[in-house]
């Protein structure tokens, strides 16, 4: 692709409910890409609705990469997500297209552009087990203001809900003694592995995102995310990692005969917003983000101008 010895890689973050997916494909089409999604969830197979994986037919005939290949009952790390992901980065510039990636992780996406080496992960199934127990017993709350007594800079960047990575970071510092934090810091490397560009879609207007949210979560309900959140309802001490996620855990209720439907749709609406604050948040702070007017609209226009801008040399479908 010329210039840099590096890969070059388009990525694309936001919150949910942006128009990141349909911008992802747009973008590939003009510039000869392939997407790699960069989304915890849309890794798994049949979580599609809850998650709001990309179709057949919004994929339009670009080839993605890391959508829906993992058995749910799995469990992925960022680790795991930065060494598929660096893959498929290398093969598709191999090949002489452009990586785009897309998605809302924040972790992932921040971990795999600034090039973080993971050191061996050690584990220790006897006090993740103990430490299952315990959440099992006081509750993610409890969990998280014992993560936050011993790295309480780590603990800010995690949900409470987010069980799995509050485990992960008790259990290294009791395997190691060493927080999250720090092996984060020790990690990091001299530089980025890629010629990246970073956009992330943004609304100066909040109410805008949010009524797009509940839009999306009424379309979702029409789309038969009930039937994927009972799926993982009567999966759930094997569905870890989706039974603590946003569109299945709200409907808990429902099934299990405490709430009515309505309630736990608007709480699911809820949750929706306060994660696409989080998202914000997490690309507010990584300085490399460009900003593109969710509002404004013309999102291809909006990010073709910084590319041609950065990469004079990418023409359309080279």
């Amino acid at each position: 692709m010329g210039g840099s010895d590096k890969p070059k890689v388009l990525a694309i973050g936001g919150p949910t409910a942006s128009g990141k997916t349909s911008l992802s494909v747009a973008l590939a089409k003009r510039l000869n890409g392939e997407v790699v999604c960069v989304d915890s969830m849309q890794i798994y197979r049949g979580l599609d609705v809850g998650t709001a994986k990309v179709t057949e037919e919004e994929m339009q005939g670009v080839p993605h990469h890391l959508v829906g290949f993992l058995a749910p009952e799995e469990t992925f790390s960022v680790a795991d997500f930065v060494a598929l992901a660096d893959r498929c980065i290398r093969d598709i510039s191999a090949r002489g297209k452009l990586p785009v990636l897309v998605g809302g992780t924040g972790l992932y996406m921040e971990s795999l552009l600034s090039g973080v080496r993971f050191a061996e992960q050690k584990t220790d199934p006897a006090v993740r087990r103990q430490l299952e127990e315990q959440a099992a017993q006081l509750g993610a709350d409890a969990m998280h203001v014992k993560l936050a007594q011993i790295d309480p800079e780590y603990a800010a960047t995690v949900h409470p809900n987010n069980v799995g990575r509050v485990l992960r970071a008790l259990e290294l510092f009791q395997i190691t003694g060493v927080t999250m934090t720090r092996q984060r810091a020790e990690s990091k490397p001299s530089e980025p592995p890629y010629d990246s560009l970073l956009f992330c879609i943004g609304f100066e207007d909040r109410s805008v995102l949010y009524q797009r949210i509940d839009r999306r979560v009424d379309l979702m309900l029409e789309q038969g995310i009930l039937k994927e959140a009972r799926l993982v309802y009567d999966h759930r001490d094997t569905y870890h990692t989706a039974a603590q996620a946003i569109g299945y855990k709200e409907f808990f209720p429902y099934f299990c005969g405490e709430n009515p439907l309505e309630p736990c749709v608007d709480k699911l609406k809820q949750a929706s917003r306060n994660y696409a604050k989080r998202q914000l948040t997490w690309f507010r702070r990584m300085p490399q983000t460009l900003w593109l007017d969710g509002i404004q609209g013309n999102l291809e226009a909006q990010a073709l101008a910084h590319i041609h801008a950065h990469w004079p040399q990418v023409e359309p479908g080279v």
